[in-house]
């Protein structure tokens, strides 16, 4: 083991000083000597930590849930590392330099998911689960079938997640870094393999809760930057915002990016309930001792998340005005002189714009660690769906798994996921990733929460009405944004969309819910009666913890 990681590590460091060489001879203007001083620091710095994870990772228990031993606080600051993701950072920023008060639609969607969490699945998840959500939602219903929906969901999620992080990744270290493109996504890869492979949850949730910390002092002092510039008085920041941006007042008012009520109410139905429905969020719930712990968890995460996504709102005006506004267009992008060619970087030459280039490399390292953690926890997500979820209980036929062996498939399934966001990475490069992060929202509110939802409240659901409407609620998203403007019009080049709207959850999710209850009452047979019949001991185990297993002991 410490020889391959130490293998790995090599790797990892000498695919990123070749990349450095070949971007120094072609993109010299382009590298940045603080960020690559930074990002060796922090790459050297969690590859420790992944050494020391790996001496502790003995059972399957310690791989999946760190073995119980995470606290309320830790895991709470891991799960805002693992939520806090470049598209919040980078993305959130960015829509509100580009669209003003209307680009915090993104961050309050993210956001209102966690109440969510926090009052109705948080306790039931840690008191039902053992180690991913899939064991809640077969907890009364037949193994077979429902694990495999469930681990078809989670992938889909994990897949599409992998892909938007990826290319982000690959395109903010091409831009800062100097690497190629191709190099970068592999350099990511690589490391997510050694964090998850090697060090398993310990590991991952260690590097999220380091990014989590440096990411929310990094976007602290740019706020306090950006707000000392205006003698901390909004009205000045606002009003100085106004009068720069091209917009003019449209900006302090809302309908620029949704215009229309269904597109409105679909976004926020796909961010809430699809929040609620990430694998490798509710994974995270499996890491604590007991249900208290998971429900402070909840709350340190929500403050945590709640706090970055006000600071995001203070950087995207902050940067109308000292990026945008900055004299003779110093900080403007490629075209210098539209709006469109800021977005996603917008935050980072804000960091330029009030630190200077020492601390514009800092947030460079801190951006990158950012995607690490969250790619990190997506992986751990996949790779557990396939070893405990299909490998270990789906396709076992009831036979005992060894739990070396499910360990030793999920490191499997990590090499596979890693290579498979690698090729995914490289070959979307030149693809509009927008819809790729609603589609994965979009699947997790249709296919994940509803049947999540349902086994844990409704005494009525039977495994019959479980796989037939989660597959409808899978099925019905995935055609629905292939028929939608992004996929149909801008990727595949057709001229109108058949579906009109960019998100369809408003219809998917309801016919999701509604395909449960319908199959579920309908069902006679004897196994429906069987889940029936088992929910009163479920709801005792659910709201009491009475019956779950120790920390330990999983």
């Amino acid at each position: 083991m410490k020889k391959i990681l130490l293998l790995l590590s090599i790797l990892v460091v000498s695919a990123f000083a070749a990349g450095a060489d070949l971007g120094a001879g072609t993109k010299a203007d382009e590298l940045n000597v603080p960020a690559i001083v930074m990002f060796f620091l922090f790459v050297a710095g969690t590859l420790g930590i992944t050494y020391w994870a790996s001496k502790r990772t003995k059972s399957a228990s310690d791989f999946y849930t760190a073995g119980g031993g995470i606290t309320g606080t830790q895991n709470g600051t891991a799960i805002a590392g693992d939520y806090m993701s470049a598209a919040s950072f980078l993305g959130i920023t960015g829509a509100v330099y580009l669209n003003g008060y209307d680009g915090l639609i993104f961050s309050i969607g993210f956001l209102v998911g966690w109440p969510v969490i926090l009052f109705m699945i948080s306790e039931q998840l840690r008191n039902l689960g053992k180690y991913t959500f899939a064991d809640v939602t077969a907890y009364r219903l037949q193994q077979k079938p429902v694990r495999i929906l469930a681990a078809l969901g989670s992938i889909a999620v994990v897949i599409l997640y992998l892909i938007a992080q990826m290319v982000g990744s690959g395109k903010l270290i091409e831009i800062l870094f100097g690497l190629d493109y191709e190099f970068a996504v592999v350099l990511v890869g690589m490391l997510m393999i050694a964090y998850v492979a090697f060090g398993g949850m310990l590991a991952t949730t260690w590097v999220q809760i380091i990014k989590a910390i440096l990411l929310l002092a990094g976007t602290t002092f740019m706020s306090i930057m950006v707000m000392a510039q205006f003698g901390f008085s909004f009205d000045e920041l606002f009003r100085s915002a106004v009068e720069i941006h091209s917009k003019g007042e449209a900006i302090m008012s809302p309908g620029g990016l949704v215009s229309d009520p269904i597109s409105a109410i679909s976004l926020g139905i796909a961010l809430m309930f699809g929040t609620a429905g990430l694998p490798h969020i509710l994974m995270r719930f499996f890491t604590v001792a007991d249900a208290k712990e998971a429900r402070k968890s909840v709350f340190v995460a929500t403050g945590l998340i709640g706090y970055f996504y006000i600071l995001t709102f203070i950087m995207g005006f902050g940067a109308i005005v000292l990026v945008l506004g900055a004299e003779g267009g110093a900080y403007l992008a490629e075209d210098g002189v539209t709006l469109k060619g800021m977005n996603n970087m917008a935050a980072v030459w804000l960091a330029h714009a009030v630190g200077g280039d020492y601390f514009l490399g800092f947030i460079s390292a801190v951006a990158f660690a950012t995607i690490l953690a969250v790619v990190s926890g997506l992986t751990l997500a996949g790779a557990s769906a396939v070893s405990h979820d299909l490998y270990a209980n789906a396709f076992a036929n009831g036979k005992k798994v060894d739990e070396q062996k499910e360990m030793m498939v999920s490191k499997y399934a990590t090499v596979a996921i890693g290579v498979a966001a690698i090729i995914f990475g490289i070959a979307f490069e030149k693809q509009n990733i927008a819809f790729v992060v609603a589609l994965a929202f979009t699947i997790a509110a249709s296919a994940n929460f509803p049947v999540l939802f349902m086994s844990i409240f409704w005494k009525g659901l039977t495994t019959r009405g479980a796989v037939i409407g989660g597959y409808i609620g899978l099925i019905s998203a995935l055609v629905l944004v292939i028929l939608g403007p992004v996929v149909w019009t801008s990727i595949l080049g057709n001229a109108e969309a058949i579906v009109p709207y960019k998100f369809p959850a408003v219809f998917s999710v309801p016919l999701a819910f509604i395909s449960i209850w319908f199959f579920s009452i309908t069902d006679s047979s004897e196994d429906a009666k069987r889940c029936q019949d088992a929910f009163d001991a479920q709801d005792i185990r659910c709201q009491t913890g009475i019956g779950a297993d120790g920390a330990v002991d999983h």
